[in-house]
């Protein structure tokens, strides 16, 4: 569709452009600049056949890229599962490369740019704007067009050709630059095959026109003749297509080599310069050889390359790791402060088990319903310094940011939706309004007295909401707590959270409780953030090709954010004996159950061996 409105617009222009040009050339017996008129129409016809000559091998190459890509992605997968080490900032920055360097080369805005046609369409830009400019000078020196005008337009003429001379300029700079790299990378790896391959025209070229050419016409036509007059028909058209196609690549192929023939002697000369000039400011450091700099860091074996395509240029492969390089810079610009400060004082994992004694299981929590159930009970309690009460509240709207984002990775099939849904309208109101369920937290905490009368009255409103609902429910669905009401849900977390805390509360003060839950909370999320190398693993892992380049740039932004989050978690071991297995809290909590009950045991069965020997020993 882009390319057949294109084609109008081109055409229509071309014909406008070009019907003018005649008729005032017969009317004034002659035209100063007719040539260069004539061969810039003619430019602008060559570059549509060109952008379709282009756009009829995008079908094949896509399917060839997406089939090498999911061959590359098993590779890149086996080489996760041989490494079964904990995952770190490192090993995620060098998978991400890796996704990378396959999702921009297997752009097909990339593939494109480097085609040979793309190129060659470069070139012929170049050589329009050379005329063009030509034209102008030759006019102006000879007509003084900028001295004196004889238009009724007067210098407003002077302005719209200027603004058209720029507007050429810059809009050649991009063709022609893509010609000059590949034509520098041609002249600096001239070989027998690249000469060879200037003859040869790739499958993918003509692949689609081969297939409609062989294949059956779409409509239906009872009477046989017809059919096979039309068919014929068809056939010689799409086999004069691919003629054409041919001399198309050929051509551009060929322009191609010429134009490295006629350009390296200046091209070895400009490189031999700058070679001398990067020894001399470099001699005393080591090569920056990507390649070979680091073996953890090659990643040209994830180059997507079509069918007879030389190696990209080092120093492109340089530039596009140095993109996904200064994504990471501008994610660790963004690190949260805050929530780094909160989970310094998380010490252990505790806080996962111990929000709730798990006398109800009938509703499962996600990662952030309980953080921001002990977020809103934590900002009621009384007798608490401000300060302490707004970093609480910023570390946890830096740290739901990620929370959110494990909740929503990881729940693929959407169970948890409206558990996720009741958290973030919770937070909404406990951020933005200060209130939990209409009950306004800042005036609770003036006027409660102390700590257990705030959670009693927390808890007693969430009981009267879920009995409540619970009595008046009458749709089948709301037999599964899944798909309660977000108030109900979120009444149901704090009523089991609350009581909790009342059944097994400790600290003697208001301020150690708070103490105690901030804790409490830096547990649950740092337990949630061992999960981010997941997150972004499967952010590299994106299959669909228009949202590749997104998702791993969303995967390297995250890395940096959260790169010091990783760090944190390192320095620390882990509750559970296959971290891997628990993605969500309820498995987080369920495993570590079975951790200390095995303990437990096993600690029954040694001091019962100890017991047997001594009585033996008697």
């Amino acid at each position: 569709m882009n390319v057949t409105a294109l084609s109008i617009l081109v055409i229509t222009v071309t014909a406008n452009v070009t019907i003018q040009i005649i008729q005032v050339h017969s009317y004034l017996r002659g035209r100063l600049a007719f040539l260069e008129e004539m061969l810039a129409v003619g430019s602008m016809l060559l570059l549509l056949v060109m952008f379709t000559s282009s756009a009829l091998m995008i079908p094949s190459t896509k399917r060839y890229l997406e089939k090498k890509y999911h061959e590359m992605h098993k590779t890149a997968l086996n080489e996760e599962q041989v490494d079964t080490g904990r995952v770190s900032a490192d090993k995620l920055r060098v998978l991400i490369k890796k996704y990378w360097v396959m999702a921009e080369t297997s752009s097909p805005q990339f593939v494109i740019a480097r085609s040979v046609t793309c190129t060659t369409s470069g070139a012929v830009s170049l050589i329009v704007a050379l005329v063009l400019l030509e034209a102008e000078i030759r006019l102006a020196m000879k007509c003084m067009i900028l001295e004196k005008s004889i238009s009724n337009y007067g210098w407003s003429t002077k302005l719209i050709l200027l603004s058209q001379t720029i507007g050429v300029i810059v809009g050649t700079i991009a063709p022609a630059s893509r010609w000059f790299i590949a034509v520098n990378f041609r002249s600096k790896n001239e070989s027998g095959k690249s000469i060879r391959s200037a003859f040869t025209v790739e499958g993918y070229w003509t692949q689609k026109m081969v297939d409609w050419r062989q294949g059956s016409i779409s409509f239906q036509i009872r009477h046989l003749k017809s059919r096979k007059f039309l068919h014929n028909l068809r056939r010689r058209f799409l086999k004069l297509c691919i003629s054409v196609q041919y001399f198309i690549v050929l051509a551009s192929k060929m322009l191609l080599l010429v134009s490295v023939c006629i350009t390296s002697p200046v091209i070895s000369c400009i490189n031999y310069a700058r070679v001398l000039k990067k020894q001399k400011r470099i001699s005393h450091c080591v090569s920056r050889d990507y390649a070979t700099a680091d073996p953890e860091l090659d990643v040209r074996h994830y180059v997507m390359l079509l069918e007879g395509e030389q190696e990209l240029p080092t120093e492109t492969l340089e530039n596009i790791c140095k993109e996904v390089d200064e994504v990471i810079r501008k994610g660790k610009i963004k690190k949260p402060e805050s929530l780094l400060k909160l989970l310094e004082k998380s010490g252990s994992f505790n806080g996962v088990t111990e929000f709730d004694s798990r006398d109800s299981q009938e509703l499962p929590y996600c990662w952030s319903l309980p953080v921001v159930t002990l977020t809103s009970i934590a900002l009621a309690l009384p007798n608490i310094e401000k300060h302490k009460s707004e970093l609480l509240l910023s570390s946890v709207t830096e740290g739901l940011y990620f929370v959110k984002l494990v909740d929503k990775t990881l729940d693929k099939k959407g169970r948890l939706a409206n558990v996720r849904t009741a958290a973030d309208v919770v937070f909404v109101g406990v951020e933005l309004y200060h209130k939990w369920q209409d009950k306004d937290l800042h005036e609770t905490s003036l006027k409660g007295k102390n700590a257990d009368e705030i959670l009693q009255q927390l808890r007693d409103k969430a009981e009267k909401t879920v009995v409540e609902f619970r009595r008046d429910a009458r749709d089948c669905l709301m037999k599964n707590p899944l798909n309660w009401p977000a108030k109900v849900i979120a009444a149901n977390s704090m009523y089991r959270i609350s009581r909790t805390i009342l059944l097994n509360r400790t600290a003697e003060t208001d301020d150690e409780l708070f103490e105690q839950l901030s804790v409490m909370i830096a547990d649950i999320m740092a337990a949630c953030f061992t999960n981010l190398g997941h997150v972004i693993t499967m952010k590299c892992h994106c299959n669909a090709i228009e949202e590749r380049e997104k998702s791993v740039r969303k995967a390297a932004l995250l890395l940096g954010e959260t790169e010091e989050i990783f760090a944190l978690l390192c320095q620390r071991e882990l509750p559970l004996s296959a971290p891997n297995r628990a993605a969500s809290i309820e498995e987080w909590r369920a495993l570590i159950d079975q951790e200390k009950n095995k303990i437990n045991t096993d600690f029954s069965s040694k001091s019962n061996i100890e017991t047997g020997t001594k009585v033996e020993g008697l």
